[in-house]
């Protein structure tokens, strides 16, 4: 999936946008594995590919994966966690999404404390663990400089969570948008696999609540928002480990998982 026209992005018409891409997928499997190989932004693949050579001190001795990062958990997941994108030192580093790295230790920690997650830590992408009716994804697949994201990056990127929430349409019964920018490349998301967004909007807010009907009449899924488990949100306490704990029970709850 190389980008068209040397640095220029491809186009929506080309195979190798995310839209062209993303709509020839046949299953959920065959979506991460193809997410991986994506190089529709120019700056995204310079900047994960940068900081795979120039590394971290401490992980002189690792071999970064530096490529997308696709969603985790099992394809019948009832509750999904969407995040923001891979941080250049963890998910980029390990491969998988939210490990390695600080906001991963706090989300698997309190994942597994509600019985969600199979261990407390994720270290690597073959660590073993396992997540039980939970998926966790990023609307951006790619670390970017300054955890910033621009938000033509974001909207080239859309149809691969577009996609993925088609796929896990028959069990998903919430969402929890980890952050505003979370929140508002969600909801595109969610319409785009069949699901009425209220209006007005709903806006972002830690402890928010939105149901969104199904277009076809079936059952309802509840977005939920929760402050970013990013270390800006957690060492200045806006986010403390049981804010996060009793929000994520209370999105379970609605999801029949607890």
């Amino acid at each position: 999936m190389e980008p068209t026209g040397g640095t220029e992005p491809p186009q929506p018409t080309d195979p190798g946008h995310p839209a062209a891409a993303a709509a020839a997928t046949r299953s959920l499997g065959e979506l991460d594995a193809l997410v991986t190989h994506c190089r529709a932004c120019p700056r995204l693949v310079a900047w994960r590919e940068e900081a795979a050579r120039t590394k971290r001190r401490a992980y002189l001795q690792d071999e970064y994966w530096a490529r997308p990062i696709p969603g985790f958990g099992p394809a019948d997941a009832a509750m999904v966690i969407v995040g923001l994108a891979p941080a250049a030192h963890g998910a980029n580093r390990t491969g998988r999404i939210f490990t390695g790295d600080p906001s991963g230790d706090l989300l698997y920690a309190a994942l597994h404390e509600l019985g969600l997650a199979s261990q407390p830590h994720a270290t690597w992408r073959d660590d073993g663990m396992e997540l039980y009716g939970v998926r966790i994804t990023d609307p951006v697949r790619c670390c970017p400089p300054e955890n910033r994201p621009t938000r033509e990056e974001r909207d080239t990127c859309l149809p691969w969570i577009a996609r993925e929430f088609e796929y896990l349409r028959p069990t998903v019964r919430s969402v929890v948008a980890l952050g505003g920018f979370a929140w508002e490349a969600v909801l595109p998301a969610l319409a785009a696999s069949g699901r009425l967004v209220p209006r007005p909007r709903p806006a972002f807010g830690h402890g928010a609540r939105a149901t969104l009907p199904a277009a076809d009449g079936g059952t309802p899924l509840d977005l939920f928002g929760c402050y970013h488990v990013s270390p800006r949100n957690t060492y200045t306490g806006r986010l403390t480990p049981g804010m996060l704990g009793d929000l994520l029970a209370t999105a379970a709850g609605s999801a029949g998982l607890l």
